[in-house]
């Protein structure tokens, strides 16, 4: 499938300062840092996702005749700025945090290495692309651990914001978590489970409900799930159900992916009283299913009512993310490059602490207790720092450094979470296929704690800064100061 040309992919304003940059022949190399500042729905962590659709855009970065004169019409531009337009590329490097990583605030996901130029361009679709994916993927990441094991289903396309949140939503979706997706063109596009039944249309297409349920066995028996809720889940949905797999079962059909869907109602009762009358005609392992405008918070709950739920269709509220529809990433300048070869340090000053950025050319590493394999601490450090696990490693809140704790050597490891994707304007990363990030992501969501993931009040994950960053943060902030 061709890649789409998204280079006006942008806000104005990224234009509009390219040329000014172009005209004050400003083109030094910058460090740039998307990232973050809180979890959505008041979590305790995120999921990276849209790394490769960064690095698919990156490499497809041009301007083509038609792009060159839609700007000339905008009648802002000159005429040698368009022409360096014309030869534009990509010539810089990013670094990302692989996709299926849990994420926390602050620290970079996206570091952007690259001419001015070039680094203010693409902060906008970097931003876009982003900021979307990792809000669908923390959406399902939760959803999932409400239905405790049991298979989600994201099927949400007709309520996305359109065919590209409905899509690339479906590739976030999977990588959180969910089993399999609605979305055709998503399952065609990213080789990912397809899934569904038949709607309440199919049966009243019929002359009457058990009509329809058979017909609909007859054409797929080896994927039978019956929407029982269209006239009356229980006076005639499920029997008209337990007589088609009954008819099926005396067939010789082996019943092996088979049960039943509600869509509304009381799910919790209901899905108790469709368990009983299943079990008693000895379908025992047959699915109940459920949709309904489903959210991590109401399976959680029906759950604990005791629901015999064991596989959930979610749509609006997961494509959407319903109750935090932004995640809020943001892309800030933190250093740009000297003479010597080095870069200098800067930093945004704000009233609010949280909107103070962290300077200099930086990574990150992951601290992950020895024994249990959960995680510690994230450490903010600059790009050359190294540190040896053997030894005792301090660790204190940045924003209340009298908050420390000593991590005895040899109880810990690190590992390093962004990776180089694009060099010189190159790709040098083989993105897996989303299946085998949805395992990465499974791993990851291993290693964090169980409080971290809890809906109400999550314990948070701490992200310290090494001593030589926090010094030269003072130090720039003392020197603003003055």
């Amino acid at each position: 499938m061709s890649t789409l040309n998204l280079t006006l992919l942008t806000d104005l304003y990224e234009m509009t300062m390219m040329q000014g940059y172009f005209k004050n022949n400003n083109n030094h190399t910058v460090v740039f840092d998307a990232f973050y500042r809180t979890n959505p729905s008041g979590g305790g962590y995120a999921i990276c996702a849209g790394v490769e659709q960064v690095i698919e855009y990156i490499e497809n970065l041009h301007f083509d005749a038609d792009d060159i004169n839609y700007l000339r019409g905008l009648h802002i531009f000159d005429e040698d700025f368009l022409a360096y337009l014309a030869d534009f590329h990509f010539s810089g490097d990013i670094y990302a945090v692989p996709e299926g990583s849990v994420i926390f605030p602050r620290e970079s996901l996206i570091k952007v290495i690259a001419p001015i130029m070039e680094a203010q361009l693409v902060e906008t679709a970097i931003l876009n692309i982003m900021n979307h994916q990792c809000l669908i993927a923390t959406k399902a990441a939760r959803v999932c651990y409400a239905a405790e094991g049991d298979g989600v289903m994201e099927f949400g396309l007709r309520r996305a914001q359109g065919p590209d949140s409905g899509t690339y939503g479906a590739r976030a979706a999977i990588i959180g978590g969910c089993k399999g997706t609605s979305n055709v063109l998503a399952g065609q596009m990213f080789d990912v489970p397809v899934l569904g039944t038949h709607a309440h249309s199919w049966i009243m297409s019929f002359p009457d409900e058990y009509t329809a349920f058979k017909e609909y066995a007859r054409l797929y028996p080896n994927a039978c799930t019956l929407l029982v809720d269209t006239y009356d889940t229980l006076g005639s949905g499920i029997p008209n159900a337990i007589r088609v797999f009954t008819e099926m079962r005396e067939a010789g059909i082996n019943l092996t992916n088979y049960g039943i869907r509600m869509d509304s109602g009381d799910l919790a009762y209901l899905s108790k009283k469709v368990r009983k009358m299943l079990d008693d005609a000895g379908f025992t392992d047959a699915i109940i299913s459920a949709s309904n405008d489903l959210d991590e918070y109401l399976i959680q709950s029906l759950k604990s009512q005791g629901a015999t739920i064991t596989s959930w269709g979610v749509g609006t509220n997961l494509i959407t993310s319903k109750d935090c529809p932004a995640f809020g990433g943001v892309y800030k300048l933190a250093a740009i490059a000297d003479d010597q070869g080095g870069f200098i340090p800067k930093i945004k000053l704000s009233e609010n602490t949280e909107k103070v950025t962290n300077p200099g050319n930086k990574t990150f590493f992951r601290i992950y207790d020895k024994e249990s394999g959960k995680i510690k601490a994230d450490l903010i450090c600059l790009h050359d720092e190294t540190f040896d696990t053997d030894q005792d490693m301090k660790l204190f809140d940045p924003n209340e450094p009298w908050k420390k704790t000593t991590l005895p050597g040899g109880s810990y490891t690190m590992k390093e979470m962004l990776v180089p994707v694009i060099c010189q304007g190159k790709r040098v990363y083989d993105t897996p296929p989303v299946m085998e990030i949805q395992k990465i992501c499974n791993q990851e969501k291993e290693t964090l704690w169980e409080e971290n993931k809890r809906f109400t009040n999550p314990s948070k994950i701490h992200v310290d800064l090494s001593q030589k960053l926090y010094d030269m943060k003072q130090s720039l902030l003392s020197e603003m100061s003055r």
